[in-house]
């Protein structure tokens, strides 16, 4: 069986990837091409996986919005809805995951809203 994983981060060019309680993630920067782009990624149907922390900062950054909130974009409503696993080797009932390596190779890449960069990369074993 094979199974595809992404791996998805918001990150300006200097690495800074942290989201505040009042949802900083695009950086004022989300576009109808970006939140499309967004919804149309999870409109199929697969599992969501999260470490903990991410886990907990998601769920921390839901309860903490309302409707109408960027938090509440489409297509973040669709991910919070698709099934879950949380992966942490501090959680009971959790297992860890490894890889066998880091090198990457890129796919593809493309612009959004003028502004935004999306990457698309996959692993390469080594």
């Amino acid at each position: 069986m094979t199974a595809t994983y992404t791996f998805d981060v918001f990150s300006s060019l200097d690495g800074y990837g942290a989201a505040g309680g009042d949802w900083s993630g695009y950086w004022g920067k989300q576009g109808p091409e970006l939140l499309d782009h967004r919804l149309a990624l999870y409109g199929a149907e697969q599992r969501m996986v999260f470490g903990a922390t991410t886990f907990r900062a998601f769920a921390r950054m839901l309860a903490e919005s309302s409707e109408g909130d960027d938090v509440r974009d489409p297509w973040v409503t669709r991910m919070r809805n698709l099934p879950t696993t949380v992966v942490s080797s501090t959680l009971e009932d959790s297992r860890p995951c490894a890889g066998d390596g880091l090198d990457l190779e890129l796919l593809e890449s493309r612009t959004l809203d003028r502004n935004i960069q999306e990457l698309v990369y996959r692993p390469t074993p080594h």
